[in-house]
């Protein structure tokens, strides 16, 4: 009973203005009311709510305040008030910027494509440790605030992944030009599952902007039914229409190319205008394969001496050891994969410059059929060729990779290489062998008879007459007439100009503004800023513009998926991670901030 007395007298003591004389403001604490000095921030108890005891306090810790009037110790309440963690300032500034360091670590770890554990058993111990030693121990607990667990980062990924596909779609369906393409590709992943792998092409910003769309598991089989199923899927759920689809690049799988049910004829079934591209890359590397019967076994002679040193440790660690000992520039063979673009020209070009440690090596291994590949001189002028030719192969693929290429801008490139075809032809009908450097230093090294080189020459010249023939058959010829009005549209005829957009096309050709636009601005720029003043001709020129060329950004992709979800994270379900680790779009921390309650366990 007296208790409860207590507690009520306890509960009836008011704060009054009186008290500020004394430096004394209030605070409410689980519903009640305590005194709290504006001076030292001390909060005392609610018994403590009397004149003589809070005069107490401030002549005793505060005697140099004394001369100070009322107006100071209200100021300084005021800025108490504002900065009190009660109220929710402090408290909630610092929760916020706990909660945004949360998703700005997670944003790394996705980025770097690192198992989210690696924030609560690495990163923020490294934290700590950082700021022990270079701040000092008081500030290590405010670290503590930073949730990293291995949940919260999956959900920090997983906010930030469907803010950047929101900024994505919103980006497509506002483009002043609201038609897309797609490349697309289908792989398997560590755990067998089957990963199909979408980009988008679209303007924005007046230009063409590459972007991840999205990757989505096939569950069962992989047909063109069941990759058009799944992009017909995502394109419904966010209310886009087939009919904006103005361009699909795939690789040559019957499944993406079938003439009658392949993939690309699905989308053309749904979207007329849309072009089906075939991945220049791989017409490349396809074009490129056949080789005369005297080379072919060369190069699978080359393949089987590689094979026979990197298959066995020993003797992988004995040619080391002999490289080194004749101080050769290299010391170890590279494999040579089919599905690797440049590593043929790679393994050509290190076994050449081994090729008097190679000879040692099979002599030492008594291995004859070996070593006279490497000693005879019509084999090494032949291994010399391969890697001349191989050299300018691997420079051509190395130019079509890359993003933001037009079929335009590969189209020139394959163009001007049938022509260096051609140039190289007639140069050996002269006996000229200038453009192959390894094997003219290999003809002037060792004294050849006249008919071994008119041998070697004409073998040359078969194997250029069949790349030319297999490139032709692989890209054939671009219609002229609109890739010309897209790159040069002031040389081309009004005559030779669709009827739909000639009168447009008057317009523009007359346009002195025009003329110093296109001569100033990248082509895709110029064609973006017409759209405005001639937006048939724009959007005739931007259809052959926006379709992707080749599937580099899927195959760039399929490498990070297998460093994503890799044999240590093969259940991972990845979109997420993947959407942040490849997206251009950066997601809107800021916003994703202020939705979320600002907890430490949030």
């Amino acid at each position: 009973m007296t208790m409860d007395r207590a507690y009520k007298n306890i509960r009836k003591r008011k704060y009054t203005e009186d008290f500020l004389q004394y430096g004394f403001t209030s605070i409410i604490t689980a519903g009640i009311e305590k005194p709290q000095c504006v001076i030292c921030c001390e909060v005392l108890s609610a018994e403590s709510m009397k004149p003589n005891k809070l005069k107490r306090h401030f002549d005793s810790k505060h005697p140099t305040f004394a001369g100070k009037n009322i107006d100071y110790f209200r100021n300084k309440a005021d800025g108490l008030k504002k900065s009190r963690f009660d109220t929710g300032s402090q408290y909630h500034k610092h929760n916020v910027a706990a909660v945004e360091a949360s998703y700005l670590v997670a944003l790394r770890i996705a980025r770097a494509m690192k198992p989210h554990t690696i924030a609560e058993d690495l990163l923020l111990p490294a934290a700590k440790d950082i700021v022990r030693v270079m701040i000092g121990n008081e500030y290590v607990q405010k670290l503590n605030a930073i949730s990293l667990s291995n949940d919260t980062v999956h959900r920090r990924i997983k906010d930030m992944s469907a803010d950047i596909l929101d900024q994505v779609i919103h980006e497509i369906k506002s483009a002043p030009l609201p038609i897309f393409s797609i490349q697309l590709d289908e792989s398997t992943d560590v755990a067998n599952c089957a990963q199909l792998l979408v980009y988008v092409r679209y303007i924005n910003d007046s230009d063409f902007k590459d972007e991840f769309l999205f990757c989505k598991p096939l569950e069962t089989t992989t047909t063109a039914r069941d990759v058009f199923d799944a992009v017909g899927s995502f394109l419904k759920a966010y209310n886009i229409s087939w009919e904006k689809v103005c361009g699909v690049c795939t690789d040559g799988a019957p499944a993406m190319l079938g003439c009658r049910s392949g993939f690309q004829r699905l989308v053309q079934n749904e979207s007329p205008k849309a072009i089906g591209t075939h991945c220049m890359i791989h017409r490349q590397i396809l074009a490129t394969r056949t080789l005369p019967q005297d080379l072919q076994e060369v190069m699978k002679s080359i393949i089987t001496c590689v094979n026979f040193v990197k298959s066995s440790a020993l003797n992988s660690r004995v040619f080391c050891q002999l490289c080194n000992e004749l101080d050769a520039p290299n010391n170890a063979l590279l494999f040579h994969t089919e599905v690797r673009w440049l590593s043929r020209g790679k393994v050509l070009r290190r076994d050449f410059e081994l090729r008097h440690e190679l000879k040692t090596f099979f002599s030492q291994k008594v291995r004859p059929q070996f070593e006279t590949l490497f000693s005879d001189k019509t084999e090494l002028q032949k291994i010399a060729y391969l890697v001349d030719i191989f050299a300018i192969l691997n420079d051509l693929n190395l130019s079509l990779q890359g993003p933001n290429a037009t079929c335009l801008d590969l189209s020139e490139k394959i163009r001007s290489f049938q022509m260096k075809l051609q140039l190289w032809k007639n140069k050996l009908d002269a006996n000229k062998i200038y453009m192959f450097p390894t094997l003219a230093a290999s003809f002037e090294e060792h004294e050849i008879e006249p008919d071994k080189k008119m041998m070697m020459i004409t073998s040359v010249k078969e194997h250029l007459h069949m790349l030319a023939d297999e490139i032709s058959s692989y890209f054939p010829n671009l219609p002229d007439t609109p890739f010309a009005l897209a790159r040069s549209p002031f040389t081309v005829k009004v005559e030779d100009v669709p009827e739909t957009v000639q009168e447009e096309f008057i317009d523009l050709i007359n346009n002195d503004a025009a003329k110093t636009d296109f001569s100033t601005m990248p082509l895709t720029k110029f064609w973006i800023k017409c759209l405005q003043l001639y937006p048939i001709l724009s959007e005739t020129v931007l259809r052959l513009l926006l379709p992707f060329p080749t599937t580099y950004l899927c195959e760039i992709g399929f490498s990070r998926l297998m460093v994503i979800k890799s044999k240590y994270r093969s259940r991972l379900v990845m979109e997420n991670d993947f959407r942040c680790a490849l997206a251009k779009t950066a997601p809107r921390i800021s916003e994703l901030v202020n939705k979320k309650q600002p907890q430490p366990s949030h």
